[in-house]
């Protein structure tokens, strides 16, 4: 559909046909190039000669550093142009329904802006977060917007609104909405549109910048409202006050889709939401520091607890080995006491059975002569035999005795020598199980000594009776400790987890808010430094350099992850033993040999990295870093950096 513009001026409008438009002038005042024929496929051909007269000087469109001209409308009483000015005119008449070679010319136009002079853009690379923290101010601080932020669009025509108004939306593109709405009244469509942005300052910066758009091309409201012509041109400005409040349809749907607010409503509501935020995690933060050092104050007291149980322990072992030795010194002194005395015995035996031996041979050289004599010779010698017998039997009686003697010795020996044994196992699963064991062990192995000693002089059951007892006193202290302990060991995991678990969602938090180069940041811990690689591929490779970079270091990462690759070797020094890097692997001498020395200490530090804070999955962590002690940061530290931040901020708003 041909467009007339209704004044002589140069304007931009938005058309019924949805494309915008450079007026000015008609169709026909344009350059020859435009009457030219010049088919659809050959655009980009020729939009590419175009740029490369464009950025040869051929054809000039920047006269300053922040100054530009179209080349292509010589005739255009507008001749000074800033770069977005310049830049969304070739942008619209490359994308109008204008001749080819025009629309070519402008395509390469935009082109140059957009890759040789974007320097004068005057955009940062941080404009989402600097919209972010700095709200654009409109002119008056207290003026009341809709909010979320909506333009109104008016005299638009109904084809235009079909399958959501996608062609507006496309010619709207440069300041990004969300989407397009026709209004509707109880009559039908009533010729306005509503253009929904985004929440943020991005989006009310967009909003400003739409109604500016159309208020410099005397398409604003106050254009619509003093003009009774309007022609087929659209009309736009953002909706306000008036507009929420006015009783037509478009303020109905406006009531019924946001609410009316100030800049600094806006501003001071995101402000405080996140101070809430940040105190309430510091408050969380401090809670549990302290709990953890309430639990690490009781984990003390135990431990020493422990520790003079482990005294106590010591001197009962060695009041028992003193004990031990005590026994056995004595078992040797009865022994050598019941031997002395079987020696004494046989001694006496031997010499009465000599004395026997000698009175026999004296009675029989006496012959009696008469025969009472020799009746009592031979009663003297029948008592003498008599005796003689008696005498064998008790010797023989006295080796059985000797024997039995000998016997229970060797029995007493064998029964010493296991209870040692045992005792010895019992203090080998002492050692293997909790030092409080050793006490019941070994009490255990008195009760068995004593019983063993029964009939030796000592009292079995009243010495049996008192290990008994310290026993079962033993019994019930490792219990309590035990049971202690784990209860503490449970807290602990419990408080750690908790603690571990805030960690996260603070590095979580953080990662969008501390950068590179701040004392406290985000490190990934076992990630490989990309600039050593290219460095020593720029010298191997030249240009295909950074891609071999690429590759070399996405390789090395995932022979890092490989958990059958095992660099390291251990290394005692003294009592201590601890992993260092094998400077011998086959890997890394390959390394070191291809890529140099820069990219093998990249390597072995993401080695030690992974090896120290994940050795069990070999991946990447995240972890709270201190650049300026290049260590390892606290929760706390990280929770201070931020609200120092944040209060340096709040000062200078």
């Amino acid at each position: 559909m041909s467009l007339l513009l209704p004044r002589a001026r140069a304007v931009c409008a938005i058309a019924s046909d949805g494309w915008l438009l450079s007026g000015g002038r008609s169709a026909m005042e344009c350059s020859s190039d435009e009457s030219s024929e010049l088919s659809e496929t050959d655009i980009d051909d020729y939009a590419e000669k175009s740029y490369l007269d464009l950025k040869s000087g051929k054809l000039v469109a920047r006269l300053a550093s922040d100054r530009f001209r179209c080349p292509f409308c010589p005739g255009k009483k507008k001749q000074d142009y800033r770069y977005n000015e310049l830049l969304q005119h070739a942008v619209g008449v490359g994308a109008s329904n204008r001749a080819a070679k025009v629309k070519a010319n402008h395509q390469a136009l935009a082109k140059l802006l957009k890759e040789d002079h974007a320097d004068a853009a005057g955009t940062l690379p941080s404009r989402q977060a600097l919209a972010l923290s700095n709200p654009p101010k409109p002119v008056k601080d207290q003026e009341v917007f809709v909010w979320p932020w909506m333009g109104i669009l008016t005299n638009v025509p109904v084809e235009q609104t079909q399958g959501g108004g996608a062609i507006l939306m496309k010619q709207l593109a440069d300041f990004k909405p969300l989407r397009y709405t026709a209004v509707y009244g109880s009559n039908g469509y009533t010729g306005y549109g509503i253009v929904l942005f985004t929440k943020d300052w991005i989006g009310f910066k967009n909003a400003l910048a739409f109604q500016n758009f159309f208020k410099s091309q005397r398409l604003g409201k106050m254009d619509w409202k003093e003009t009774k012509r309007h022609g087929k041109y659209v009309f736009g400005w953002l909706a306000k006050e008036e507009d929420y409040k006015s009783d037509d349809p478009v303020g109905v749907f406006l009531s019924a889709n946001g609410d009316l607010k100030t800049v600094s409503d806006l501003e001071q509501e995101m402000s405080s939401k996140t101070d809430n935020l940040i105190a309430n995690l510091a408050q969380q933060i401090t809670a549990k520091s302290k709990y953890l050092q309430e639990l690490e104050c009781k984990c003390n007291q135990m431990n020493l607890s422990l520790q003079k149980a482990m005294e106590e322990r010591d001197l009962l072992h060695k009041r028992y080995n003193e004990e031990m030795r005590n026994m056995e010194s004595a078992t040797r002194e009865h022994t050598q006491r019941v031997f002395q005395e079987t020696d004494k015995l046989r001694k006496q035996l031997v010499e009465k059975e000599s004395y026997i031996q000698r009175r026999s041979r004296q009675l029989n050289e006496l012959v009696a002569q008469t025969d009472m004599e020799r009746r009592k010779l031979e009663e003297e010698r029948e008592k003498n035999a008599d005796e003689n017998d008696s005498l064998n039997l008790a010797r023989i009686e006295q080796q059985k005795a000797d024997e039995c003697a000998l016997k229970l010795l060797e029995k007493h020996k064998k029964e010493k020598e296991a209870a040692f044994n045992k005792i010895l196992q019992l203090e080998r699963q002492v050692d293997e199980k909790q030092k409080l064991e050793l006490d019941i062990e070994q009490l255990k192995g008195k009760l068995e000594v004593v019983k063993h000693m029964e009939g030796e002089g000592v009292d079995v059951k009243k010495r049996s009776e008192e290990l008994t007892a310290e026993l079962n006193e033993r019994i019930e202290e490792m219990e309590d400790l035990e049971a202690l302990n784990q209860t503490l060991v449970i807290k602990e995991r419990m408080t750690n987890d908790e603690i571990q678990d805030a960690k996260k969602e603070l590095i979580t938090g953080l990662s969008e808010l501390l950068g590179p180069r701040s004392n406290i940041r985000i490190k990934r811990m076992g990630e490989l430094d990309e600039k050593p690689f290219l460095l020593a591929c720029k010298q191997r490779y030249g240009d295909n350099a950074e891609m071999e970079a690429v590759k070399l270091c996405s390789l090395w990462q995932e022979d890092l992850k490989d958990p059958n690759w095992y660099p390291f070797k251990i290394v005692i020094t003294g009592p201590t033993a601890e992993q260092v890097i094998n400077d011998e692997d086959e890997k890394l001498v390959s390394l070191k040999e291809q890529l140099g020395e820069d990219v093998y200490k990249a390597v072995t530090t993401a080695l030690l990295e992974i090896n120290e804070y994940n050795a069990s999955g070999s991946y990447v962590v995240s972890e709270l870093w201190n650049n300026k002690e290049n260590r390892k940061a606290s929760i706390t530290e990280a929770i201070q950096h931020v609200l120092k931040q944040w209060k340096a901020q709040k000062r200078r708003r």
